[in-house]
């Protein structure tokens, strides 16, 4: 008979030193764990409210000896409260259509995922991701993951797409990516936003944004939905 006690425990590993993406001359380090396994499916709640993300079958969380700059950050979905430019920049998006999908790599999305690294992203190593290497992204899996995709409600032209991971406590936003060339919509800002309506509407508490960087441009933008919780510790505190 089968006993879920006697499968092996979840294992984890340091990662070798590389250079942070974020901030200048600071080395990054990992502490990681493959979730693929029967106990480490069952695990990826549990990781995940400690601060780990998932990449593909991998969960994984800084382990920088000498810095703690990465903050987990989560949105709190109840007791949100959109900012006037936030409502703008909401109201401006309600000509879109919206689905959830199982993510499947297609030619639509890829072309509109190249786009999106090529204006925002050139020099990052995203970039050099080819059509396997996306679809490795949008399909591996352990876990229930889906694609929500915005498009043009007239023309149906795809504009934006966010890779989402489904928790007990609400979504964990994985990657997003959009069409650049439509500055005026914000379209970055509207997913959040967008995402935070699907958890009100669902009763669930929170958005899991990945990690704030106050020193980093790049991330420093996810404290400007409010309010949030970081993980300090071994708890989640607001951040003021």
């Amino acid at each position: 008979m089968f006993d879920a006690t006697l499968t092996p425990p979840i294992n984890f590993v340091y990662t070798q030193p590389m250079p942070c993406p974020y901030i200048d001359h600071k080395m990054e380090r990992r502490l990681a764990t493959d979730i693929s396994t029967i106990r480490g499916k069952k695990c990826h709640n549990i990781l995940a409210q400690a601060g780990f993300r998932r990449s593909q079958h991998i969960s994984y969380k800084p382990a920088c000896p000498s810095c703690s700059a990465c903050k987990p950050i989560r949105v709190v979905a109840k007791t949100f409260n959109r900012t006037k430019s936030q409502k703008r920049i909401y109201n401006r998006n309600r000509d879109l259509v919206t689905e959830y999908l199982t993510p499947v790599a297609t030619p639509e999305l890829f072309e509109l995922f190249q786009n999106y690294q090529m204006l925002r992203h050139s020099g990052g190593e995203m970039a050099l991701m080819d059509y396997g290497d996306f679809r490795g992204m949008l399909e591996t899996s352990p876990i229930k993951t889906s694609i929500k995709t915005y498009r043009l409600e007239v023309s149906r032209e795809l504009i934006g797409a966010v890779l989402l991971d489904d928790q007990s406590d609400g979504y964990s936003a994985v990657y997003s990516f959009f069409n650049c060339l439509q500055p005026e919509r914000s379209m970055g800002t509207f997913i959040i936003l967008d995402l935070i309506e699907d958890l009100r509407h669902k009763n669930l508490d929170y958005l899991y944004l990945g990690y704030w960087i106050a020193q980093s441009r790049k991330m420093s933008y996810k404290a400007n939905f409010r309010p949030a919780e970081i993980l300090t510790g071994p708890n989640w505190v607001e951040l003021v």
